[in-house]
């Protein structure tokens, strides 16, 4: 008769990884649920500069953390979005009960809805990137400065799309030192940090010249 030796110990560690699937799911779809509902609870109703950061920095920050505690890539999409949605419709529905068209809260326009949406995915999937400790993970760690850094940017200075006079000093440059010092602290060694901030300061600068040249009509695109 043939003796089978059962370890529980694996048994045991595979009931606490599926748990703490289980966990990050319900967190990130009530962490969007709250984020969504406290942005339209400040909006409108708070100081200017706090709607100013909480919107869009509190949706970003949101993403980021979801993504980067995730167990696997794939669970970083599926929570990632879990969360980016609930967030949408969180903040959708409580502009609705104050009267205001859903696409205006979020976005502007269905198209601007979708981008909405694929933003805070990808940023998820780029903060999970950042856990790995080769190139792969300072690029990402760059890609995640540079969203943050070109979004400044693109708010601080007069004339670009989503311009606004009052986001520049205070708020503009809070939140650029608070990108600096994510970029910093994704990485764990002073080498891949240095690449993570070059890498930083070349995708904002591309985004910024392709934005100029944008609003300047030299890029003929319908919006």
């Amino acid at each position: 008769m043939n003796n089978t030796t059962i370890d529980y110990a694996d048994f045991a560690e595979y009931d606490r990884r599926q748990r703490a699937i289980e966990c990050h799911l319900i967190k990130a779809f009530l962490g969007g649920l709250a984020v969504g509902l406290i942005g339209m609870l400040i909006s409108g109703n708070g100081p200017a500069w706090l709607g100013q950061i909480y919107d869009p920095y509190a949706y970003l920050a949101l993403s980021l953390t979801v993504g980067a505690t995730a167990s696997g890539f794939g669970w970083a999409l599926l929570t990632t979005f879990l969360a980016a949605v609930s967030t949408l419709v969180a903040a959708m529905g409580a502009g609705a009960l104050r009267g205001h068209d859903a696409f205006d809260v979020i976005g502007g326009s269905a198209a601007g809805l979708n981008w909405t949406l694929a933003l805070l995915v990808g940023l998820g999937l780029l903060a999970y990137t950042t856990r790995r400790d080769d190139g792969w993970g300072d690029v990402a760690a760059g890609a995640v400065g540079a969203a943050l850094i070109a979004d400044v940017v693109d708010r601080a200075t007069p004339g670009f799309i989503d311009s606004e006079q009052s986001f520049w000093p205070g708020p503009a440059m809070a939140v650029g030192l608070a990108a600096v010092a994510l970029v910093l602290g994704l990485r764990r060694n002073a080498r891949a940090r240095v690449r993570a901030l070059a890498m930083s300061a070349v995708f904002s600068g591309v985004f910024t010249v392709c934005l100029a040249a944008f609003v300047a009509g030299w890029i003929p695109l319908a919006v």
